[in-house]
């Protein structure tokens, strides 16, 4: 066995989410830093908890092809940077009206709705400069990485377009295929972009970006699924915000119930790693994130 398995994937990501936060504060601008207010806010928001999730999934993807060091960390700390604004902006009163986010007051509640947008501006735009650093990897894939990034953002399949769909089936009863677009664009986007962008970075063969990509889809709704069960059976101090507020949106539980919903997310983590199969073991930690994924209890 490869000795780095050794150690347990709650000890791994640990590691992982302390090597992100290190470099999202080598680019987040300090506290003191005219105006002042602005990067209060921007630093509140980053680092007030979270898995890491999308800058790991990266990070991993990254070794499975061969890349490492700094350039990959700044690619991976730039998918945090995006993952943060969507949740400034979701938690906003025109959006979800959360007042919580990862236990603490959100954005808006602490700083005002108007620096909250703001804030989430500057972090989506902090994350393309973070990603377009000249020379942090070869143009040709620094290219990719920027589209790959945009797209993922974007409206079409992207977060803004899921979030689009999900205001606008508030309230209703959405088909199945709806909700897995919704979701699949929403959450997955970012997911299966974070899973690509490490590829790209290790400039990974397109039959090693297919492979990848597949794993990310998959990853990427059952985390949603996983998300959804959680509104319904999980606790506010677990889970770090309101839960039982989706009841009126199309969620998996709400369409299939939470059995059929649990069976869902545990067929989809089976496929995502079946996805890695050619790769062996140097694939097993991907696969050990997948079923965390859907363990988890916040």
């Amino acid at each position: 066995m490869n000795p780095a398995l050794e150690v347990s994937i709650a000890e791994h990501l640990d590691t992982e989410r302390a090597r992100v936060d290190g470099e999202l504060e080598r680019i987040l601008p300090a506290e003191d830093e005219p105006p002042a207010s602005i990067h209060r806010a921007l630093r509140y928001s980053v680092f007030a908890g979270g898995k890491r999730l999308r800058p790991i999934l990266c990070l991993e993807v990254g070794r499975l092809f061969g890349a490492a060091g700094d350039s990959l960390l700044r690619i991976a700390a730039s998918l945090e940077l995006v993952h943060t604004y969507s949740l400034i902006h979701d938690d906003l009163p025109a959006l979800d009206n959360d007042d919580l986010r990862r236990g603490k007051p959100s954005s808006h509640r602490v700083f005002g709705e108007a620096l909250a947008i703001l804030a989430g501006d500057a972090l989506l735009t902090l994350a393309f400069e973070a990603v377009s650093q000249p020379g942090l990897v070869p143009s040709g894939r620094q290219l990719r990485l920027v589209h790959e990034l945009a797209h993922a953002v974007g409206t079409r399949g992207g977060m803004v377009g899921g979030q689009v769909v999900d205001l606008e089936t508030t309230g209703s009863t959405a088909a199945g295929n709806v909700l897995e677009s919704i979701h699949a664009a929403k959450t997955g986007a970012l997911i299966r972009a974070s899973a690509r962008c490490g590829a790209i970075a290790a400039g990974a063969s397109e039959d090693g970006l297919a492979c990848v990509s597949a794993y990310g889809e998959k990853v990427g709704l059952a985390f949603q699924i996983a998300d959804d069960l959680l509104d319904v059976l999980g606790s506010r101090e677990a889970v770090g915000k309101a839960v039982g507020k989706d009841g009126d949106k199309a969620t998996y539980p709400a369409l299939y119930g939470v059995e059929v919903s649990q069976r869902m997310a545990e067929r989809l983590v089976a496929e995502a790693c079946g996805a890695l199969a050619g790769y062996g073991e140097r694939a097993q930690r991907l696969r050990e994130i997948a079923h965390f994924l859907i363990a988890r209890q916040s």
